[in-house]
Order: structure tokens, then sequence, then C-alpha cells
């Protein structure tokens, strides 16, 4: 297995890049995994994607739940082998599983006893279209702990310099979820029609598979794991530093989700099919932010181990090095989406009549991805630090603004445009507004160069 890599010695861009690339790859493929799932589902009709689309609004919603664990432990671990201290960072680790486990089967339990009332908010309207999201949603979510662990496995490997693990382990997912998928929804040979529920089976199957995997890095692991203790009892005093600087990240990714949700049921006023056309829609604009989101990954572990060696210098240059790359990708992503949003979409949807609003989603999406990469970028320097609480203010405040602006721009001319555009406005103040602030934090921290 590849060694950790040295992320506070050495040429900056060299190991910032070797550290990224793995994430990044990572994040293509998790993006590849979800658009596997849309593009069979896709198959069966956009009913089937809506129901996909309502269940998965809860799955997004536990993510935010999973950064309580996942951010916590990363951070402190990095910061801990930043000051070469491997014991503490052991107990961070082993502490950060344990608030794992417990969160995953306190959320899986819920999800599946009171899956009915969850899947009747958003107010879908065809009987077939309630039922299938509630098949998915016990599937998916009740299940949801080996989803959980997988997120804080990341974030350990990503704390020690080793993302190989990530690729590898997500990579064996995502072959898994593709074979699985087109087998349980139609019932290709043996295996019988389960359509959307189908579906939700081979995502868990592939994600106990990742999880298996995690395991067996881990054990191979010489820099962490293999001085951690997984069944120790919980260490409260480091439980509550963990959740200390994952509570704002997450609190942040729940919020945002909820107001996703609620934005998603002013979607369903215009019918099932702008549901479906927001579920594609955002597995498609996840091109962008999900690459963004492992990049960041990476400028949070070499922010958090350079501020642990109190390097300040190497954190400016980690940082700027990685805006470039973000600035790359943000413009491509834009382009992509702008001028060629027809094509894309009709890898997923190919009915005529959902098409034009596919298309209309792309589009006036695609203005924000630059700024949108900006803020997840950002938000993982500040994450590094330890500094969790301001990205989450600004994005909490900001995510909260497209609720009563999306009430008005739906009743102008643009009707269910408006929606998108509210979307689109906010994401692009908070990428220019989280990037102020953070030049004001390394103007007062003195990480600057003078």
């Amino acid at each position: 297995m590849q060694k950790k890599i040295d992320l506070v010695n050495g040429p900056v861009l060299s190991s910032l890049t070797r550290l990224a690339i793995p994430i990044m790859a990572t994040s293509l493929i998790q993006m590849a995994y979800n658009m596997t799932d849309m593009i069979w589902i896709g198959r069966i009709g956009s009913s089937a994607v809506a129901s996909v689309g309502a269940a998965g609004m809860y799955m997004w919603l536990s993510n935010g739940l999973a950064a309580l664990a996942k951010m916590g432990g990363q951070v402190n671990v990095g910061h801990a082998l930043g000051s070469s201290d491997r014991k503490c960072a052991a107990d961070y680790a082993a502490q950060s599983l344990i608030l794992t486990l417990f969160l995953g089967l306190i959320y899986g339990s819920i999800c599946i006893l009171a899956a009915k009332p969850l899947i009747h908010f958003f107010h879908l309207n065809q009987l077939q279209v309630i039922q299938d999201a509630i098949h998915y949603l016990q599937i998916t979510c009740g299940l949801v702990l080996f989803s959980f662990l997988n997120q804080t496995f990341t974030g350990l490997f990503t704390a020690i310099g080793n993302s190989r693990p990530v690729f590898l382990a997500t990579t064996t997912g995502l072959i898994v979820n593709i074979i699985l998928d087109p087998l349980l929804i139609f019932g290709i040979g043996p295996f019988p029609v389960l359509r959307v529920t189908g579906a939700a089976i081979a995502t868990v199957i592939a994600q106990m598979i990742v999880t298996g995997m995690f395991f067996l890095f881990a054990a191979r692991d010489l820099v962490l794991f293999r001085h951690v203790r997984y069944l120790q009892k919980p260490d409260f005093p480091i439980l509550a530093s963990i959740i200390k600087i994952g509570l704002p990240t997450s609190i942040q990714s729940m919020l945002f989700t909820g107001i996703s949700m609620i934005i998603a049921r002013l979607v369903a006023g215009y019918g099932d099919a702008a549901v479906a056309v927001q579920k594609v829609g955002s597995q498609i604009e996840s091109i962008s932010w999900m690459t963004a989101d492992g990049f960041a990954a990476a400028v949070n572990s070499f922010t958090s181990q350079n501020h642990g060696a109190g390097k300040k210098g190497r954190i400016y240059h980690g940082y700027i090095s990685a805006l470039k790359v973000v600035f790359v990708w943000g413009i491509f992503c834009t382009l992509l989406l702008i001028f060629c949003p027809a094509p894309i979409f009709r890898i997923f949807i190919t009915e005529e009549k959902v098409l034009p609003l596919g298309v209309d989603y792309l589009r006036i999406l695609g203005v924000s991805q630059l700024f949108m990469s900006l803020e997840i970028t950002t938000a993982g320097a500040f994450s590094g630090y330890g500094k969790t609480v301001p990205p989450s203010v600004i994005s909490i405040i900001f995510t909260a603004l497209r609720i009563p602006l999306a009430m008005f721009l739906v009743h102008t001319a643009l009707g269910l445009n408006g929606i998108w555009w509210s979307i689109t406005i906010s994401s692009i103040f908070k990428g220019i507004l989280l990037f102020l602030c953070f030049l004001v934090f390394m103007h007062r921290e003195k990480i600057l160069p003078s």
C-alpha cells in the first residue's frame, strides 16, 4: 500500500496534488456511482426518478449527520499527526468511529419506522411514486450505517495523507453497483424485476463491500490504524472535541438539505416531472461540486497538518495552488452546462416533454459552478484550521435566503426557473463572501506573505 504523503515538508504543489488527485478521482467515481443509478432508473421513466429524488433527499440529509464524526475526526487526527502525536491521533480516530456507529444506527432506525410520513412531506402526486419512494428510503437510509462508516474512513485516510485506499474502495463499489443495477432493476437472468427497490438493494450491497475494503486497508495501515483500539469505551472529552469541530459543518449540511427539501416541495407543485428534473439536474451538476469537495478534503488535510506543525507559509501556498485548479475546473463545468445541456440531460431522461425543463435547469445552474467550487474549497481551508463556524454561518444564511427568493421569483414570468435562479444567485454570493472572509482571516493570522 502507498505510504502516507508528507504534507508538512517538500514542494507544496507536488504534495498537495499527489493527495488531491486520488480524492478528485474518487469524487468523480462517486459521481459516476450516482449517475449510474440515475441512468438505469431513468430508463424506467421520470416517475421512478421522482421516487428516488424524494427518498434521496433523506440520504442527502444523512450526510450532514455523518459529517459530525467525519469532520471532527479528520481535523483532530490531522492536527495530532502534524504535531507527531500518533497515540492522540489514534484515540481521535477510534472515538470518531464509535460516534459514527451510534449515529448511523439511530438515523437508520428512524428512517425505517417513519418512512411514510417522511415521504408524504413532499406531496408527491402518484401512488406508485410514493410507494417506490418509501421502499427506497427504508432500504438505503435504513442501512445507512455503511455509508456513514465509509465517509468517516474516507476522512481518516485523507487526514493521514493516504487517499489511495479511498480511491480503490470507491472504485470497487462503483463496479459492483454498475453490475447489480441492471440485474436487480430489470430482472435480468434469474433475478426478479425489482425496479426502484432493486436500485436501492444494489446501492446498499455496494456500500457494504466498500466498508469491508476499508477495514482491510485499515488492517494494513502502519501510520494510524495499527494504533487504533476499536473496542475501547466512549471517551467523552475526546468525543466533545470531535463534536465541537464537526458540529458547525454538520448543522450547515443538514440545514442545507432541509432548505433543499423545502425547495423540492415547491418544485413538486409543478408536477412529478419537475421533481425528476431537479434530481437528474443535481446529479449532473455534481460534476463540479463533488470534484471541488474532493479537492477541498485535500486542502483540509494539508492545512490541518501544517497548522499542527506551525508552518503558516505552506498553508497560504497550498490554498492558492488549490484555487488555481478549482478555477480551471469551475470554468470548464460552467461552459459544459451552459453550452451542452440537451445531450447531457438526454443521457438520463429521454422523454421529450421533460427535456426543455432539464435544459433550463442546467443552463441556469451552470452560471454558478465556479463560485460554488470556490466556496467549497475555501470551506475546506477554514475547516483544516479547525474554524468550521465561518463557512457554516455564511452557507446557512444565504442558503436560507433561497426560500423567500424562490417564492418571489416563481410569481414572476420566470415561473419554475425562478427556483433555479434562487439557487444560482445564492451560490454566487456564498462563494465571493467566503473567499473574502478567508483573505481577512489569513491577514489576521499572518498567513499572507508580507
